[in-house]
């Protein structure tokens, strides 16, 4: 007996185990473990994931699989234990951790229809299905007559039927090729009368290039021809046309200039010799490569993949989504030619399977992409490099809730390989690992060719208040901003948001415009002139008075790119800008071609979020501006400070990376923070000092571990009592040692017109806590499917709100 256990595609508790089914006799052979099959559930019939095959079941009657998804399985023998990892790391549900691990067009799509049963004359079923056996779904819902079929499906006249459409097309070419020898197809030519010269045409060309398969369109252009005339000679016989599958390629209309490695430096040499030796000696080690801005990290990381490749294993590179940016990909595959692959989420669902099935067929020896490229299906990795590896982007915020960091250190366990963490200002998590040993420090101290980092200078937004300055450019900012229009210099301003203005507030009454389905405030956008929900996307128009006092006083606070774009344009009329927000770069390739723009010249400043703190590297920048220094600084999360220093430091990095000297300019109200204060001077080693005080006072990671719980229901009370209650049998089964904090309302307390409340968890050893948890999940998962109830469990929290 052959019997498959498979893993359901429902993500509910109820169901997360596996299901016994039979292997039918033509299945045999062909079904492995890691593959996806349909098999039947309920009436339905759905996609699961076979986890293992075995010989018997202790269940007597079991149905049979349905038929398999794939010809070979899309989840290796390490993937499929890699989710078992997941789940008991992250507390998420077994599909969530396999669906998490594949491209989205490997996700099932569902399609209902309705089939005819009865074959008999039957007037009802004759007007429901006219000459039709199917009807699908929506059809039936448009022609409202779900409650006639409804009526029939009871009777047995006809039946629900679930299709799985599976979203991943390979797309495929028309090719077209020629069977006849020379002779015949000579024979062929003459034989054709005069009115066929376009047959001849064609004829010809596969007589002076014999053997050739080509695209049909690339022969109709080549001949002149048309599809018609391609068609008569296939009815004829002699020309062969068959389906060739082709590869969406996002990059192939770009040509790389190959590139040589670089001649190391003394402290590039240095820093790079023992990650050789572990890779020699096939030994998993964490490296911290601890450089800063423009010390040489990429050369490193891409002369030890060389080394890899060299010993026939591949490698993965994480690199943050924001910067994984033209430049990054340029310098692998101008490095690695065609054995890269690239997954982010700038491509499209078909572009992302080509990779990823480039990948599963060992066509590609690197990996470049954002957190989920950690799931790479490769078999023999030989190192796993994450750049940036402070970055909030490598924490993923819904289920499964993993870090790119952990997942990445396991698998290097697997393999026996090395990690590469690399970062100007690394998490301060990271940082204290190497401190004790965990991690291998390597620090890199000096600029390439010893360039000097740029002069920062921290200017007082208070200050230029009492003088009378207005604007949002200080003075000095504005005399360099000048300067550099004159010069043909380039500059990057940073704003810490995007929009126009913050919010829209009464003076008189002090009325803020709220959504009324979150607990925040609208955003204001200025060219659709609407206010905007950045939680719900609840859009809303511009009121002319204040709603609650009639006033006129209503004013625009707050700052947003657009708002500064305009202010440029009054105060620097002659300064050619480019704005990158979440506004501008929303479309595909948007991104890239900004940034191409701005590297060919045909701006002077570059006006953008967080996006443009990271990653870019051109020559002629020399001046950086950071408008608002302080946003980050005063959110409701103990990383506030952490990740303001690692902000202004890496944008401060923009200036200055080659001949021309750079200046930055950070404007703020808190000059005294040290957080801002130690960002000009780069002075990373001091802030670790300073802010690992304030994490030891606040009983907060690295000295503590942390875990969120954060309820949320459509009822006040209901949220209210159910974290009361989790967080009173919280306290009853931890230890002593560890805290329990709440329930308190989150920092936004209402999103989508559900309230929130958390509770958190702090402690240094916690041998219970996973299983509390997991008992918590059980108890509620009844109230969790059927009333709305949603719990989720963050083990090691990024974002606090």
């Amino acid at each position: 007996m052959n019997i498959a256990s498979v893993i359901v595609d429902i993500p509910s508790m109820q169901v997360d185990k596996m299901f016994d089914y039979l292997i039918p006799e033509k299945w045999k052979e062909t079904i492995q473990p890691g593959m996806r099959v349909i098999v039947p559930f309920g009436p339905r019939k759905i996609q699961g994931y076979v986890i293992q095959i075995k010989q018997e079941s202790q269940f007597n009657k079991l149905r049979e699989i349905i038929e398999p998804q794939d010809l070979l399985p899309v989840l290796n023998e390490e993937l499929l234990e890699l989710g078992n990892w997941l789940t008991s790391e992250t507390l998420c549900l077994k599909i969530s951790a396999y669906q998490a691990m594949l491209p989205a067009a490997m996700k099932a799509k569902y399609e209902k229809i309705i089939r005819r049963l009865d074959g008999s004359q039957n007037d009802v079923l004759d007007k429901l299905f006219g000459a039709k056996e199917e009807i699908d779904w929506q059809e039936a819902e448009t022609r409202n007559i779900l409650a006639d079929l409804q009526r029939e499906v009871k009777k047995g006249t006809a039946e629900v039927v679930y299709v799985v459409k599976n979203k991943a097309k390979k797309k495929t070419v028309r090719i077209i090729s020629c069977p006849l020898s020379h002779s015949d197809l000579i024979t062929a030519i003459d034989s054709l009368s005069k009115r066929a010269m376009k047959q001849k045409d064609i004829l010809q060309f596969f007589l002076e290039h014999p053997n050739t398969k080509i695209a049909a369109t690339d022969l109709i252009q080549q001949t002149a021809t048309s599809q018609s005339t391609i068609k008569a000679l296939i009815q004829k016989g002699q020309l062969r046309e068959t389906q060739e599958e082709m590869y969406r390629d996002p990059y192939e209309d770009r040509i790389f200039q190959q590139t040589a490695p670089l001649k190391l430096t003394d402290e590039q040499k240095t820093a790079i010799s023992p990650i050789l030796q572990s890779i020699k000696d096939r030994k998993s080690e964490t490296f911290l490569l601890y450089g800063v801005t423009g010390s040489g990290k990429t050369e490193i990381y891409l002369q030890s993949i060389q080394r890899v490749i060299e010993e026939g294993k591949e490698a993965i590179v994480l690199v943050p989504e924001i910067s994984l940016t033209p430049q990054m990909v340029n310098r692998f595959k101008s490095r690695f030619g065609k054995d890269v692959a690239v997954l982010h989420s700038g491509l499209s669902v078909g572009e992302k399977y080509d990779e990823w099935r480039k990948i599963v067929r060992k066509e590609a020896k690197v990996v470049v992409g954002a957190r989920s490229a950690i799931f790479a299906p490769f078999e023999n990795i030989g190192i796993i490099i994450i750049d940036e590896e402070h970055e909030n982007s490598y924490k993923q915020e819904d289920n499964p809730r993993y870090h790119a960091r952990d997942v990445a250190i396991y698998r290097s366990k697997r393999h026996q390989c090395p990690v590469i963490l690399g970062s100007a200002t690394p998490a301060l998590e990271s940082f204290a690992r190497a401190q004790k040993g965990v991690y291998t420090l390597l620090t890199m101290s000096k600029r390439m060719n010893n360039h000097e980092l740029p002069h920062v200078s921290i200017v007082d937004m208070r200050e230029e208040l009492r003088k009378g300055n207005r604007s949002m450019f200080s003075e000095e900012l504005f005399t360099k901003l000048r300067e550099r229009i004159e010069k043909k210099e380039q500059t990057v301003l940073l704003l810490n948001k995007r929009g126009h203005s913050s919010f829209v507030m009464c003076r008189d009454c002090g009325y803020v415009l709220q959504c009324p389905n979150c607990d925040i405030s609208l955003t204001y956008h200025r060219h659709t002139n609407q206010m905007r929900c950045h939680y719900c996307g609840f859009e809303t128009y511009v009121p002319n008075t204040c709603p609650e006092c009639q006033s006129e006083h209503i004013r625009y606070f707050g700052t947003g790119t657009q708002k500064v774009e305009e202010e440029l344009g009054k105060l620097l009329p002659e300064a050619r800008v480019i704005r990158m927000d979440v506004d501008t770069t929303s479309r595909k390739g948007a991104h890239e071609k900004l940034l191409k723009a701005f590297e060919d010249g045909e701006a002077d400043i570059l006006l953008g979020t967080q996006m443009i703190a990271k990653g870019l590297d051109f020559p002629n920048i020399t001046l950086v501006g950071v408008l608002n220094a302080d946003t980050s600084l005063h959110l409701p999360d103990f990383r506030a400070s952490e990740k303001t220093f690692q902000l202004l430091t890496q944008v401060s990095g923009r200036a200055g990376r080659h001949e021309l000297t750079g200046e930055v300019v950070i404007q703020t109200y808190t000059p005294e923070h040290y957080s801002i204060e130690l960002a000009g001077k780069q002075n990373y080693d001091n802030f670790y000092r300073q802010e690992m005080v304030m994490r030891k006072m606040g009983l907060y990671p690295p000295f503590y571990y942390l875990t969120l719980i954060t309820i949320s229901h459509e009822n006040l009370m209901k949220t209210i009592s159910v974290t009361d209650k989790i967080t009173s049998f919280l306290k009853s089964r931890l230890s002593e040692q560890t805290t329990v904090l709440g329930p308190a309302s989150s920092p936004i307390p209402r999103i989508k017109n559900r309230y929130r409340y958390q509770c958190l968890i702090k402690y240094k050893r916690e041998p219970n806590l996973k299983e509390t948890l997991q008992m918590i999940l059980e108890h509620y998962q009844q109230q969790i499917a059927s009333e709305g109830l949603s719990i989720a469990i963050d083990m090691n929290p990024f974002i606090m709100m």
